[in-house]
């Protein structure tokens, strides 16, 4: 019996050499492989028998605008509730609204105008509050010192 050679251990695999480094120098060559880019012919007619595309969007659809700032909407909602909720209303319309301009500045989110508007009533409805209050102050003021809803005669 011829004597075994015993067999060869399995050789690791090499490593890929990195690709050298791209010359910043040197412009970017183009792909030789890849397809020759199409020029339309700019003489070619449409061929009447083509199918229309059915993935196509459809005639005048609808590109939607950037989201409107939900805290613009409240503000704006808030302010008109002022009408009602006299104080509260006009507060929260101030505070949202100082709110959502600063973060339809940081986000470019619609609502500028929801928040502007909100911002505005909600200072003249708390400006009015401000006047009423004051108003009543003053006229029980004036109606407890001048004392003429006080009969002084009235004897029992």
């Amino acid at each position: 019996m011829p004597a075994k050679t015993p067999p060869t251990p399995p050789t690791p695999p090499v490593p890929p050499v990195p690709p050298p480094a791209a010359d910043v120098n040197v412009p970017p060559q183009p792909n030789p492989y890849a397809a020759p880019a199409v020029q339309p012919d700019p003489y070619a007619q449409p061929n009447p028998y083509a199918q229309p595309n059915p993935y196509a969007g459809a005639p005048g659809y609808y590109v939607p605008g950037p989201r409107t700032n939900t805290l613009a909407i409240v503000s704006f909602v808030a302010s008109l509730a002022a009408l009602f909720i006299w104080f509260a209303g006009s507060l929260t319309a101030i505070i949202t609204g100082h709110i959502a301009l600063n973060q339809i500045k940081k986000t470019n989110e619609g609502g500028h105008g929801f928040a502007l508007a909100g911002l505005i009533i909600g200072y003249v409805g708390f400006g009015l509050t401000a006047l009423i209050v004051i108003g009543y102050i003053v006229f029980f003021v004036v109606l407890v010192s001048s004392g003429s809803f006080y009969d002084s005669t009235y004897s029992s």
